[in-house]
């Protein structure tokens, strides 16, 4: 059997979960993946047969999305031949991790598929949204890489089709222990953002994930990472809590290994914003906008008491054989 498999590379989670999910695929058949954008910063150790700019991420300065920016790179002619080019025909499986490029393929071609993910929970109503929806939010999650069949991860079992969260095999395996420091990863936000709050904590150690480091060093009470799986994994393994957007895996490894977290959604990023009100339903503190007073719900934060409750990893062999069940039926 081959198998394609499409990566959505707006961040490193897509990636993360393929990388995890590969080994389980290749017991099916040949699996050759298509990478589509280029904001993850991850190394990726896996048989990319095809790439696309596709559609991109901007941020503003601090937690924001740049519109403008994404706006501008996206190159719709670029997007067109490169899904008409894709040898889809040549596969007995299409997987589609919100893809658009993929999901146009698929039609121009008609060929079928499987979207396979967490934005694919978004699928059923009874996903948790926020209190006032986007329409063009809902819009985007509905018809941005649309397949007539669907399989979503999430936090909750919220519809028959959606499946616990894709656990990295370091995060299941690890003996999780608590040694004191914070973890930070917040892709949105530079360095000058948080900082000063931060050095407000002298009492508290930071481990602080940032695209732009080149190697780890360590600055008053803040240690500055590059964004490194090996790294990452072992500081949450041993942090006390982690501040992190309104992302999925990162979060589901944090409730996994039992870590108190602290979640600032990127502004006007819908899908964080439904991932924020699903996080706040499990006893998340969520924080919108970070003012200068943001060392004081830092501090808040760590004193509180709240028990979240336990997060399951994805049975990974069980999901694929209902995928694959489904996609032949």
């Amino acid at each position: 059997m081959k198998i394609f498999y499409a990566i959505q590379a707006t961040g490193n989670g897509h990636i993360s979960r393929a990388i995890q999910l590969y080994p389980y695929l290749q017991k099916y058949g040949e699996v050759d993946f298509f990478l589509s954008g280029n904001n993850a910063t991850l190394d990726i150790n896996l048989p990319i047969k095809f790439k696309s700019e596709g559609c991109s991420l901007h941020y503003s300065k601090c937690g924001g999305l740049n519109y403008w920016d994404i706006v501008r790179n996206v190159k719709p002619r670029q997007i067109y031949k490169d899904a008409d080019i894709l040898p889809l025909k040549n596969y007995d499986v299409v997987i589609n991790d919100f893809d658009s490029i993929t999901a146009l393929a698929c039609k121009m071609q008609k060929v079928h598929s499987v979207q396979f993910g967490h934005q694919a929970s978004f699928i059923s109503p009874h996903t948790p949204r926020p209190e006032k929806k986007s329409v063009m939010g809902e819009m985007i999650l509905k018809h941005y890489a649309p397949s007539p069949k669907n399989i979503g991860l999430h936090f909750d079992k919220y519809d028959d089709f959606i499946f616990p969260p894709v656990i990295k095999d370091e995060i299941i395996n690890a003996n999780p222990k608590n040694k004191g420091h914070i973890t930070v990863y917040l892709p949105s936000f530079q360095k000058d953002c948080l900082e000063k709050a931060f050095n407000k904590l002298p009492n508290l150690s930071f481990h602080w994930f940032l695209n732009d480091i080149k190697t780890k060093h360590t600055v008053k009470n803040i240690t500055y990472y590059p964004v490194n799986q090996d790294y990452f994994n072992k500081s949450l393994i041993n942090c006390e809590g982690i501040i992190t957007g309104g992302g999925f895996e990162t979060p589901s490894e944090a409730l996994y290994l039992g870590k108190k977290i602290l979640s600032i959604p990127i502004r006007q990023h819908y899908e964080q914003e439904c991932n924020a009100a699903a996080l706040k339903k499990l006893g998340v503190p969520v924080v919108y906008d970070v003012a200068d007073d943001f060392y004081l719900v830092i501090e808040n934060w760590l004193n509180s008491r709240v028990k979240y409750p336990t997060m399951k990893a994805n049975n990974i062999p069980e999901t694929l054989e209902y995928l694959f069940d489904m996609y032949n039926d």
